[in-house]
């Protein structure tokens, strides 16, 4: 076989695997595309994120938690093996308050974030709402889970979304949603009227709920000016302002008095 004929019968081959190569450079690539997308507002703001961090306190003596009475129902009762507090005003010794709901609530402008794949989730657990106060996306699923021995009936009732009212047997489950941002919508059971909760609705994915010490973080924000608002169930809603810059992190906190 002459030297052309060698390169002639080589050439289909190396077409193949250039074929291949290019082909395989484009999945990556589409692919690497794919993940950046997936990972949502976190993925996108890492590069020059901003932080907003603190701390939400109650100023003065707050209100004594009250006795929840359960005796209207003996299989909820049953559940617990001592008195059960309402979570209405919830601090520790220091005055940090728990169940605030921190947020943005202007500068983002039209900004567009992709909804989380996971549903936030409330869990009717001895006859109470986990968590009391829960925050979540517009348009996000909604999972409501009875985890309880006896039916429930949950029932949002919302201003600026629809209003639904549904049954729960045991161990069942209801999806639902909230199509328009809305803070706060007030839940209740309307077989145990001790059963009460909010669920904060948003259209962008920066908020948080303070937990036991009323801390709150705020990470990956663009730069730019914001209003931060604190929203409380008891207490009101207030807010700050703050401007923030690229990989800047800035502390602001809330405090909240006794209406």
């Amino acid at each position: 076989m002459s030297s052309r004929e060698r390169a002639s019968h080589r050439s289909p081959m190396k077409n193949k695997n250039l074929i291949l190569t290019i082909a395989l450079t484009l999945t990556i690539c589409i692919s690497s595309r794919e993940v950046a997308r997936a990972g949502g507002p976190t993925a996108a703001g890492t590069t020059g994120g901003a932080t907003v961090r603190g701390t939400v306190k109650f100023e003065g003596t707050a209100p004594k938690p009250r006795p929840i009475s359960m005796a209207a129902d003996p299989d909820c009762a049953r559940q617990h093996a001592g008195p059960v507090l309402n979570q209405e005003v919830a601090t520790d010794a220091k005055g940090d308050l728990q169940n605030v709901i921190v947020f943005v609530s202007e500068g983002l402008g039209d900004r567009t974030f992709d909804l989380p794949s996971q549903p936030a989730v409330i869990d009717q657990k001895g006859c109470l709402y986990e968590p009391h106060v829960l925050a979540m996306r517009a348009g996000q699923d909604l999972q409501v889970v009875n985890d309880d021995p006896v039916t429930h009936n949950i029932h949002p009732m919302p201003a600026n979304n629809r209003e639904w009212n549904k049954a729960e047997l045991p161990g069942s489950k209801v999806d639902e949603s909230f199509p328009r941002e809305e803070v706060a919508i007030p839940v209740k059971c309307n077989v145990h009227p001790w059963m009460r909760g909010y669920v904060a609705v948003f259209k962008h994915p920066y908020f948080v709920v303070t937990g036991k010490d009323g801390s709150f973080d705020l990470s990956n924000l663009p730069p730019g000016t914001y209003t931060i608002g604190a929203w409380h169930e008891k207490l009101g809603k207030t807010t700050q302002q703050i401007t923030i810059g690229a990989n800047e992190t800035k502390t602001l906190d809330f405090v909240f008095k006794p209406m």
